[in-house]
């Protein structure tokens, strides 16, 4: 042992105790792109929860959101009284990106949730078991991921918005109120959204499930719940944060394209929906295609940095 390492064995043994979250947060602080990512996304997520408070203009389809309409005020350039200008069909462009983050949010959140659920679930399920099982599951995802998946979304959501009776429905229990065009949309996202992950899960499952620690877990007779759930998920959680991130800024983009293209819930005024109803006058109201567009371009750029940030600070090949 040398001397440098005989003076501080206090030092040392606190280094190895450090938890792999500890190390990983060290790691992310260094990354300065990625700090900057999770500074635009606690930004993007403050004016989601509070941006409704000071919201110059109620959220669509609220009769208050269009008072400049009613003042005459309508294409409007940016100015004083309206920092981002005002739409063609009367509404102030800040507030709708305000109470677009929102919706974007939502977006983002519900369909990274349900795809990193179905994804889990099938991944894990073949990675651990294998054999005709493995044969089956990777047989339907394969399925997914040839399908032409933008054509499908953009086919299912006209036929389900159409039969969609009312704008909003409540959620039972809790009595919140949700875009039914929108969580429609959520929805069909996130069916043709897993299968790429899921096959990241089971390529996990595959190289952890023959790791020394298992075989031994399985020599003592843990069960394969207990291996699946106890063992090899908690040794890939950070795959699944990272891959998480970046999903919520795949579905806000995709959904935007969605909206863009004319397929979105014109009852609810994303960014995308913003984008849609502006094109044809966009030579006259430029900056209502601009500022909806640089929220997406932010957002989207900044949940990719924040993603890149944390693959790197939760790579268990890294050393500090």
């Amino acid at each position: 042992m040398s001397l440098e390492q005989k003076k501080t064995p206090e030092g040392q043994h606190k280094r190895r105790s450090a938890s792999q979250w500890a190390v990983a947060w060290r790691r992310f602080k260094r990354n300065k792109a990625g700090v900057a990512g999770l500074i635009i996304v606690i930004f993007i997520v403050f004016l989601g929860i509070f941006g409704s408070f000071f919201a110059p203009y109620p959220a669509r389809p609220d009769p208050g959101a269009y008072e400049p309409f009613y003042r005459g005020d309508v294409r409007v350039p940016p100015c004083e009284k309206y920092p981002f200008g005002t739409s063609a069909i009367g509404t102030d462009i800040l507030s709708d990106i305000i109470h677009g983050t929102k919706y974007s949010l939502y977006v983002g959140v519900v369909v990274t949730a349900i795809t990193m659920l179905i994804a889990i679930v099938v991944g894990s399920i073949a990675g651990f078991y294998g054999g005709w099982v493995d044969n089956v599951l990777m047989r339907i995802t394969e399925i997914f991921l040839v399908f032409p998946s933008l054509l499908f979304i953009l086919v299912f959501v006209r036929i389900f918005t159409i039969t969609v009776g009312e704008p909003f429905w409540t959620v039972p229990l809790i009595g919140i109120k949700i875009p039914a065009g929108l969580t429609i949309v959520t929805l069909i996202l996130a069916i043709f959204n897993w299968a790429s992950n899921a096959r990241m899960i089971r390529g996990e499952f595959l190289r952890i499930r023959e790791l020394e620690f298992v075989e031994a877990e399985k020599a003592l007779g843990a069960s394969n719940t207990r291996i699946i759930f106890r063992h090899i998920l908690p040794n890939i959680l950070p795959s699944i944060i990272v891959v998480s991130s970046l999903t919520i800024a795949y579905a806000i983009l995709v959904e935007a394209a969605v909206s863009f293209l004319g397929f979105g819930d014109p009852n609810t005024a994303t960014w995308g929906q913003i984008l849609q109803e502006n094109y044809s006058d966009m030579r006259t109201v430029w900056w209502a295609e601009v500022f909806p567009g640089l929220a997406i371009l932010i957002t989207v750029f900044g949940f990719n940095l924040l993603g890149d940030g944390l693959s790197d600070a939760l790579n268990p090949r890294l050393r500090d």
